[in-house]
């Protein structure tokens, strides 16, 4: 997959970075560094790769805390101070695709701008503003992304698992069956679910500074009745011995790092990491335990994101509720790994030995 170090690569002179956001299909620009942007309720993210024989190799990268979606469960609308945050740190991704000279692009935006009444509005904006062409995927795409981003760390022997995004606005919950069964065989999506609620809305909705237990329960129960039409679609489906769970999102990669006790978060010490049932409990109790001010203090969290990161354990706790398993795997890749291998296999250098994520 991807590796998480930025290469040497020298940045090169540009300005007046317009156009950003070509179409999938299209192949009429020149081969240079490819970029993936995903703006979601919460977050700004942005990965800037070039091939290689492991896949690609990430040559810049960027990701702020916007709150995009902040209020937006309340009034409908995207406000105008998280609009503000939002073009500011587009206008940083901006200007490092322009350094980094990248040729072909796939900017996509998420739940904020989907929900939002002025979501197109805002898209609108930036394109005037700052001559980015953000697409707005559907619940489906969303999903699909995830799935190519994340699906090869999925243990290769289990003949199904749960794959999860928590995001800010929505949370994607995956079916994965195995494909072929020589070599593992790639992954088949066969049923998935978009949850419209997310640790934005839910932490809105019950509370994300002082969680009491009682916030808690109500937060989990919440959840589960909003994922209970899917548990109960795919109930008749077969899981073996295997059987585990794959997420992917701020939630489980703040879990990792709490877990494994790290002075700053680590990307790659939390990329694939697998966690058994009892971490993932004990770790959540540990969460649960800490005030709201040593949440803001632990590296792996940061004042950013102490009052949502409970709404994400519900969120988390509700899915294991409805899905038990001994093991949960944590991938820190997910939309825009799935958008950068999707544009190099649509340019045909994606490594032919890799095959694909899934089916």
């Amino acid at each position: 997959m991807a590796q998480s170090q930025l290469g040497p690569e020298a940045a090169s002179a540009g300005s007046g970075a317009s156009g950003f956001g070509r179409p999938l299909g299209d192949r009429s620009a020149p081969r240079g560094p490819y970029a993936a942007l995903d703006l979601g309720t919460n977050n700004c993210r942005l990965l800037v790769a070039r091939p290689s024989a492991e896949g690609f190799r990430v040559i810049d990268a960027f990701s702020r805390v916007v709150r995009l979606g902040e209020g937006l469960s309340h009034t409908g609308r995207l406000s105008e101070a998280a609009i503000a945050r939002t073009l500011d740190a587009l206008r940083v991704c901006r200007d490092k695709m322009t350094a980094r000279g990248v040729t072909r692009a796939r900017l996509i935006a998420t739940e904020a701008c989907r929900a939002a009444e002025n979501g197109v509005v805002f898209l609108e904006r930036v394109r005037g503003q700052l001559g980015l062409e953000l697409e707005i995927v559907d619940r489906e795409t969303e999903a699909t992304l995830a799935v190519a981003g994340c699906s090869e760390l999925a243990d290769r022997e289990a003949e199904s698992i749960v794959l999860f995004d928590i995001g800010g606005g929505s949370s994607e919950i995956i079916w994965l069956d195995r494909g072929a069964r020589d070599n593992g065989g790639p992954r088949r999506l066969q049923s998935w679910e978009s949850l419209r609620l997310g640790v934005v809305s839910l932490a809105e909705r019950f509370g994300g500074d002082e969680v009491t237990p009682e916030a808690f329960a109500a937060m989990t129960h919440f959840v589960a009745e909003a994922l209970a039409p899917f548990a109960a679609r795919v109930a008749g489906r077969g899981r073996c011995a295997r059987f585990h769970l794959l997420g992917t999102s701020g939630t489980v990669t703040t879990i990792a790092g709490v877990h494994l006790e790290l002075p700053r978060y680590d990307r790659r010490a939390v990329d694939g990491l697998w966690l058994t049932s009892d971490e993932v409990d004990a770790t959540v109790a540990r969460l649960r335990a800490m005030s709201y001010a040593e949440r803001a203090a632990n590296a792996c969290i940061g004042a950013e994101r102490a009052d949502l990161v409970l709404a994400g354990c519900a969120i988390l706790e509700a899915i294991r509720g409805h899905f038990p398993a001994e093991r949960l795997r944590i991938a820190d890749r997910g939309l825009r790994e799935g958008m950068l291998m999707q544009m190099m296999r649509a340019d045909r250098v994606w490594p032919r030995a890799r095959g694909g994520a899934f089916v």
